[in-house]
């Protein structure tokens, strides 16, 4: 697999090796031993899968401490634009973001670390999105940003008007009134110490 760095640090995109042939592909999505090697130390412990249809979004989610999450996600039918922003206080890049199209013709994955709030648009007729997880689901821990906070300054690449959110999605408040439970400088991976 290749890492590739974005703009913040610990935001990765995922590229695998793909093997093709007359009867199709294949590759090994995820290694263990190598995503701790190229990536960093993690012990995934729940894969989830949504299905949705052109114009939902899906986020801006997170988990507080102490059952913060990582996630590797990719998108495994169809198209999506996955986002990831940066809410540490005291980061560099806080309210920062990263966003990546993953699909299933390019394959990507996109690891989003403990710290950041994580969510998606399908740009697709339908899609497939699969995550890895590194905390259990918690849901007196949910936490989340207004996927339409336009001071993000986040192009979804789709009118609004065409968005498709749940009533718990729209009534996340604002990155600048959020008091945010992630710190930059305290360790995020205390079981890694």
């Amino acid at each position: 697999m290749e890492v590739i760095k974005t703009d913040i640090e610990g935001l990765v995109i995922i590229e695998p090796k793909i093997f093709r042939d007359s009867r199709g592909y294949f590759f090994e999505s995820f290694s263990q031993r190598e995503f701790e090697e190229k990536v960093r130390k993690v012990n995934f412990v729940q894969d989830n899968e949504s299905a949705s249809s052109y114009g939902v979004m899906r986020g801006l989610h997170f988990q507080r401490p102490p059952f913060a999450q990582s996630k590797l996600v990719r998108c495994v039918k169809g198209r999506v634009l996955d986002v990831a922003v940066d809410i540490r206080k005291g980061s560099p890049t806080y309210g920062q973001y990263v966003a990546v199209e993953l699909s299933e013709d390019n394959h990507r994955q996109f690891f989003i670390p403990r710290g950041f709030a994580h969510g998606f648009v399908v740009l697709s007729e339908t899609a497939i999105f699969q995550y890895k997880c590194d905390n259990f689901y918690a849901p007196e821990a949910d936490g989340g940003i207004n996927i339409k906070d336009d001071k993000l300054g986040i192009d979804w690449q789709i009118s609004m008007e065409n968005a498709i959110l749940s009533e718990k999605d729209i009534k996340h408040l604002c990155l600048k009134d959020l008091d945010s439970p992630f710190d930059y400088n305290i360790n995020l991976y205390p079981e890694f110490e």
